[in-house]
């Protein structure tokens, strides 16, 4: 289908590498469906034992190309969707992506997603499932949506919603990126690996998939400190409210050096999805499964697709880099119920999705 991903088996292993690297193996609808091909080939195949979710390295080993597992979906493509045909293929691909991501948190054999370098936004969505998510010393994680007026989706209601202390609230609003010792700190990633072990790891786990766990800790390393741990008091505290005006101003009084940064980094995201996100985040508490979430999310990405922030913060960020997009509204009293109550509510019966 396409040679953007990889598709081998490896004794009792099915291994899919992402094999975009000029993308930093952003995920296009072929490769999405190229992955869920395998997987539900591999599901039915009493062969395959584990599947284990990498990257390619390119052939010539140029560290440019060598930076990271995953950087997200193609904001590109979804842009121009958004701006020339209504939405109709971007909404295409959040639906097909969120099966993607419900068949692997559902998949029902044990998963192995190795985070080593950025993994962000749609490379959390296929690592977020996976029942063992390996960090390394250059992951770096994050979901970066509210900074070009999109919001953190593949899942990330469900994931960040039930991590401790509101750190994903922070997470989700700030965009802020997680090392590998962070990610085993928040619970984000199951192991911390030094790269130079991912190998090793591989290949046993491929031949003996039954010891998966005493594997990953054979083979794990001591993670250094993880630094944001100083903040989580603050975090949880600061960030205590589902009301995005009530952080704002928890910010703004606070004093301290990590609040007044965080408070800048906060101005320069979309108060629309930033609204959005908390809503969402809240929402998912109440739901009683993954296929849930994704129903919700899947109406909110119908909705703020071809809402103008997303064309605009896809246009300050990648298309013209200057950084200053003009948001719609501008600030965060602007962004009412009525409109949230827009985006959250159902689709047509024929529009709302469904797990494959």
């Amino acid at each position: 289908m396409t040679d953007e991903v990889i598709s081998t088996r490896d004794g009792a292993a099915g291994i899919l590498s992402l094999n975009r690297p000029r993308a930093i193996h952003a995920l296009t609808l072929d490769m999405v469906h190229a992955m869920t091909v395998s997987l539900l080939e591999w599901r039915g195949d009493d062969g395959v034992a584990v599947v284990m979710i990498d990257h390619q390295l390119p052939a010539d080993d140029d560290p440019k190309l060598s930076r990271g597992f995953c950087a997200g979906g193609d904001i590109a493509f979804l842009r121009n969707s958004a701006l020339n045909d209504g939405g109709a293929s971007g909404r295409k691909f959040f639906h097909d992506e969120y099966q993607l991501n419900h068949l692997l948190m559902t998949y029902g054999k044990p998963v192995v997603a190795f985070m080593d370098g950025i993994t962000m936004g749609g490379g959390v969505g296929i690592a977020g499932p996976a029942t063992f998510r390996v960090a390394t010393e250059n992951t770096k994680l994050a979901m970066p949506e509210t900074g070009i007026g999109l919001f953190p989706d593949v899942g990330g209601g469900w994931f960040l919603s039930r991590l401790k202390g509101r750190l994903g609230q922070y997470l989700a609003l700030t965009g802020a990126r997680l090392d590998g010792a962070e990610c085993l700190w928040a619970g984000l990633a199951t192991h911390y690996l030094p790269s130079a072990n991912l190998a090793q790891a591989k290949a046993r786990i491929a031949a003996d998939p039954e010891n998966i766990s005493a594997i990953l800790r054979e083979l794990s390393a001591v993670p250094p400190e993880p630094k944001i741990a100083a903040n989580g008091n603050a975090i949880a505290r600061l960030f205590a409210s589902d009301r995005y005006e009530d952080i704002l101003a928890a910010l703004e009084a606070d004093g301290s050096e990590f609040a007044a940064e965080t408070l800048k980094t906060l101005h320069t995201k979309s108060p629309q999805t930033c609204k959005v996100a908390l809503r969402q985040l809240a929402t998912s508490l109440t739901l009683s499964d993954f296929a849930a979430n994704m129903a919700m999310e899947y109406r909110i990405g119908a909705r703020v697709l071809v809402l103008p922030d997303f064309a605009e913060g896809v246009r300050a960020v990648i298309v013209d880099k200057d950084h200053a997009p003009k948001w719609s509204p501008a600030t965060a009293e602007g962004v009412t119920d009525d409109l949230l109550d827009q985006i959250f509510a159902p689709l047509g019966a024929a529009d709302e999705w469904k797990p494959l």
